[in-house]
């Protein structure tokens, strides 16, 4: 059977030109991918196409505006999630555009479909408390335990995305006496953290305890699973859950119903803040390409603000309240002025 033209230029972006071209993470490639995935399920549960009918010619800006809305209102994606299923289709017809210059109009009415605006993001974050009593939950009687705790406590020092915890091979760790961890997130970037004396100490413990010291190991994965596999995002998500569940019966006061691993590297994001380090290192050490990002971290939190704004204030409030705030009535109180 002779490929569509939709499978054999698809094939060509994920596998030639995202990699090769563009130079893509696998990451990256891993999210269009799925995209793909979810426009032949549409294509083939709501629009009556089999993937083996599925021609460029038939995907126009209609059928990509019906993919979209299936996701938000049929799947119950956020408009974050369909978003980034729209930048996988606009990467894609980018392509299309230097493959097929004769359709560029077609593919440019794709390409004018927009990004949905978002609602601004809450971002959470534990307190100090909080994560104290999440980091004492594991049993350090057990290796699995000190495993865990190790994990836990390595993402919220170094403020590390999930991936780039899953991704640590002990080549990673191995700098300046376990002083340093290098993380290479987004778009294969990589820097430097440093770490505080007790965690660069529990670090190399647990090399030791792991047989992981010898030269021989620097190419292995730093965290795996009972399989020895490396442990993959779904892995840390669930080592979180079940101490931050833990600690939840015991102090409900101190853990969010919801949390996720990203919400490790809020915290340590808005506790570097309160200790005093500047925003310009925050930055560098979360691995934000600009500085814009990592101020979101300055705006969440209200104890800041509140101290930031008595050291500006050039006057006291007065202790007695003016007399016309103890009436109900400002227009009474007016009527009353000479």
């Amino acid at each position: 059977m002779k490929p569509t033209d939709f499978a054999y230029y698809l094939t060509n972006f994920l596998s030639k030109h995202l990699p090769g071209i563009e130079g893509c993470s696998a990451n990256t490639i891993s999210s269009y991918r799925d995209a793909f995935k979810l426009l032949l399920i549409f294509a083939k549960d709501k629009e009556k196409i089999k993937e083996k009918k599925l021609n460029l010619s038939v995907i126009d800006k209609d059928f990509i505006i019906r993919f979209l809305q299936w996701i938000e209102n049929e799947r119950g994606c956020s408009v974050i999630t369909r978003n980034q299923r729209l930048a996988a289709v606009h990467s894609f017809y980018l392509y299309l555009q230097g493959e097929l210059p004769d359709k560029m109009y077609r593919f440019q009415q794709i390409l004018s479909i927009p990004f949905k605006k978002q609602p601004a993001k809450t971002i959470n974050f534990l307190s100090t408390e909080a994560v104290k009593a999440l980091l004492c939950a594991p049993d350090t009687g057990k290796k699995s335990g000190r495993k865990h705790l190790m994990i836990l406590g390595l993402m919220y020092a170094t403020a590390a995305r999930v991936q780039e915890i899953a991704d640590l091979k002990v080549s990673d760790v191995m700098h300046n006496s376990c002083s340093l961890v290098k993380l290479t997130g987004k778009g294969g970037k990589s820097r430097f953290v440093p770490l505080e004396a007790s965690v660069s100490g529990m670090l190399c413990q647990y090399l030791e305890d792991f047989l992981l010291t010898g030269s021989f190991k620097m190419t292995e994965y730093l965290f795996t699973n009972h399989s020895q596999n490396k442990l993959t995002r779904q892995g840390i998500s669930h080592i979180l859950k079940r101490y931050s569940d833990m600690v939840r019966k015991k102090q409900p006061e101190l853990m969010p119903e919801t949390i996720s691993p990203h919400c490790l590297r809020h915290s340590r994001a808005v506790h570097w803040l309160q200790a005093g380090v500047e925003l310009i290192y925050i930055r560098d050490l979360l691995g934000h390409a600009s500085i814009q990002t990592s101020e979101i971290y300055a705006r969440i939190d209200g104890e800041m603000k509140r101290k930031a704004l008595e050291k500006v204030s050039s006057y006291a409030f007065a202790g007695e309240i003016p007399s016309w705030q103890k009436n109900k009535s400002l227009m009474a109180w007016l009527k009353e002025l000479n």
